[in-house]
């Protein structure tokens, strides 16, 4: 016994506090990586980089002793920048569903593949975001509020040719509706601007640059398509569309340390 004891003081105690500070240190990545409040945080660890190396490497002292004064006031300074994001995380700490998807997220799926089987039917263009893991608070704030429920009638009253929102994207969390106009990155690759249109290039540049899932309906072919890890796949059907978001969501429900190994394995 005391052999044990002895062993987790030792070993096992810090083992275990670095693997909840790294996972506390991935979850607030997660959170804003694909939003400015990233670009932020580079700059402050570029910041904080700095003052180490004028400090303590080459030795300027008038410098360093700038950045030092800043760092006085940095805490203040990161509350302020990060609020959005500090607010985010604190709600979803504080929900009783904390690491796990609510029913509700799941049932949305329903709503969402009975709409898009009317587009299609009906050659209606559309362009829906799935958000994961990444924020996309930058490209909801390009859109129209919305903060409603998935349903046929809401996405049909969207992506009707002649609304004002539906040349743009639509996007969801947690089965709920954000925003919809909402203008997406463009993938930049020359190859795929020669054979695909706005929304598909839209669709595969936010999917380049976050972990979000975009499905597409073309407004000429009716063909609807699936974006997801920077690669697009063209003339899904919908029941291999419906396979995949419920095994997507099935597997959020198993928890947040699952979804973590899973994320290392991938």
């Amino acid at each position: 016994m005391k052999f044990f004891l002895h062993l987790w003081e030792s070993y096992l105690v810090h083992l275990v506090d670095i693997l909840i500070v790294a996972y506390i240190f991935y979850r607030l990545i997660l959170l804003i990586k694909g939003t400015r409040a990233f670009q932020v945080a580079l700059g402050i660890v570029l910041l904080f980089l700095l003052t180490i190396l004028t400090r303590d490497v080459i030795h300027l002292h008038t410098l360093a002793w700038l950045l030092e004064k800043f760092w006085m006031a940095g805490v203040v300074v990161l509350i302020v920048v990060f609020q959005p994001e500090l607010r985010t995380a604190l709600a979803r700490l504080g929900s009783p569903h904390f690491g796990h998807s609510s029913s509700g997220e799941t049932n949305f799926i329903k709503e969402l593949i009975v709409a898009l089987k009317d587009f299609t039917e009906q050659r209606i263009g559309a362009l829906i975001v799935l958000e994961q893991e990444t924020g996309l608070r930058e490209f909801i704030d390009t859109g129209t509020k919305i903060n409603g429920e998935v349903t046929r009638e809401l996405l049909h009253s969207i992506f009707y040719p002649k609304s004002i929102l539906h040349d743009g994207a639509v996007i969801i969390r947690h089965g709920h509706i954000l925003a919809g106009g909402c203008i997406l990155p463009v993938s930049d690759d020359p190859e795929i601007a020669r054979v695909l249109g706005m929304r598909h290039r839209a669709a595969l540049g936010l999917s380049e640059i976050t972990d979000a899932w975009v499905i597409v309906v073309s407004e000429e072919s009716g063909l609807l398509s699936l974006a997801r890890k920077g690669e697009l796949t063209r003339g899904i059907t919908l029941e291999e569309l419906a396979n995949q978001l419920f095994e997507l969501y099935r597997t959020k429900k198993a928890g947040v340390f699952t979804h973590l190994f899973q994320k290392i394995r991938t």
